[in-house]
C-alpha cells in the first residue's frame, strides 16, 4: 500500500510530461501499422519536446530502426516497450540513494543557481533526515541576500534544526568554518550548507565555492561528503548546462531535480543520467513539505509511462 501510495505521488507530480508523453505516444500509435519515416519523424519531435534530450532521441529511433529491419517489430505500439526499457537502463546507473551513516558527521554542501529551489530543499531535505533520526544543522553560506539567511532560519525552526550564520555580506567561508568548528567539538550528525547561486557572475561563484570546498577539506579531510546540485526541471535544456558546468568546476557529486510537477520536459532526468553520469539522489514533485522523494529509476519510467 505504502509502494503503490508512493508511486500515484510521483505519477501526480510528473503528470505534465506524463500526459505529454502517454496522450501524444497513443495519438502517434492509434490505428498505425506501419512503422514509416513520418512516424519516425514525429516519434523524434515528441522525445525532443519531453527534453529527452538529442541523444537519448537519436539512440531510441537507431534501436527500432535495426530492430525493423530484423523484423523483430510487429506494429508501432511496441516503441513504447523499448522506450521503458532504454529509460529504464540509463536510469538504473544512476539510481543510488544517499547513504549517510548514522551518529557522525556527514557535510552536504548544496549548489545551484539562483531560483532553482535551492533553500526550499535543504528545509526539505532536513525535516526527511530528521525524521529518519538524523541531527541536522544548516548552515547559511549564502551571505549576500539577506532574504536567503532568512529563509532558511524559516526552515530551522520549522523542522527543527539550528542555523549558523553570521551577518548580511560576511566572508561565506567564515561562516562554514564556524560550522566546522562544531563538528570538532563533537557534532555527529549532518550538516548542510546552503550556498550562494549568482550564475550571471560565475567566476566569482565558483571560486567563492571552491574556496568554501578548501576550507571544509582543512578542517576535516573528506568533506564536504556529498556535493549535491538542485537543478529545476523547467528549465529543461538550462538544467544540463548547468550541471555540467558544476560537474566540472565543483565537482558535483549527485542531483536534486526540482519542480517536476511543473514542467512536461521531466525527461530531461534521463538527458542528466545519460550525458553526465551523476547519481540522481532526489526529486521534488510538489510543494508539501513530503514532495522530496528519494530517486527511484523504476518508479520514475513507471509513473511516466505506464
Amino acid at each position: 500500500m505504502v509502494k503503490n501510495g508512493f508511486l500515484e505521488k510521483i505519477k501526480t507530480g510528473l503528470m505534465k510530461t506524463r500526459n505529454l508523453l502517454n496522450t501524444n505516444l497513443e495519438d502517434l500509435f492509434a490505428g498505425k501499422k506501419e512503422l514509416d519515416k513520418k512516424l519516425f519523424d514525429e516519434l523524434e519531435e515528441l522525445l525532443i519536446m519531453a527534453d529527452m534530450g538529442p541523444q537519448f532521441t537519436r539512440d531510441l529511433i537507431s534501436d527500432v530502426r535495426d530492430r525493423l529491419n530484423r523484423k523483430e517489430l510487429q506494429d508501432a505500439g511496441q516503441i513504447k516497450k523499448i522506450m521503458h526499457d532504454r529509460m529504464s537502463a540509463i536510469l538504473r546507473q544512476v539510481d543510488k540513494p544517499l547513504n549517510i551513516p548514522q551518529g557522525q558527521p556527514f557535510v552536504i554542501m548544496a549548489v545551484g543557481v539562483n531560483g532553482s529551489g535551492k533553500t526550499t530543499t535543504i528545509g526539505k531535505l532536513a525535516n526527511s533526515l530528521r525524521k529518519e533520526g538524523h541531527e541536522v544543522m544548516l548552515v547559511a553560506a549564502d551571505t549576500f541576500r539577506a532574504a536567503a539567511i532568512e529563509q532558511l532560519e524559516v526552515w530551522g525552526e520549522r523542522v527543527g534544526a539550528p542555523v549558523i550564520k553570521q551577518k548580511m555580506n560576511a566572508d561565506p567561508a567564515a561562516v562554514v568554518f564556524d560550522a566546522m568548528g562544531k563538528i570538532k567539538s563533537g557534532y555527529c550528525g549532518v550538516v548542510i550548507v546552503d550556498t550562494a547561486g549568482r550564475l550571471h557572475t560565475r567566476v566569482n561563484l565558483m571560486e567563492e565555492l571552491k574556496k568554501i570546498k578548501r576550507v571544509m577539506g582543512k578542517e576535516m579531510a573528506g568533506t564536504p561528503h556529498e556535493t549535491l546540485l538542485v537543478l529545476d526541471a523547467t528549465t529543461g535544456q538550462n538544467a544540463v548546462i548547468q550541471a555540467k558546468m558544476f560537474k566540472e568546476e565543483i565537482g558535483a557529486t549527485g542531483i536534486v531535480l526540482t519542480k517536476l510537477d511543473g514542467t512536461s520536459k521531466g525527461g530531461v532526468v534521463v538527458r542528466i543520467a545519460g550525458e553526465l553520469s551523476l547519481p540522481v539522489r532526489y526529486i521534488g514533485v510538489g510543494e508539501g513539505l513530503d514532495d522530496l522523494r528519494v530517486f527511484d529509476g523504476n518508479d520514475f519510467v513507471s509513473a511516466l509511462l505506464d
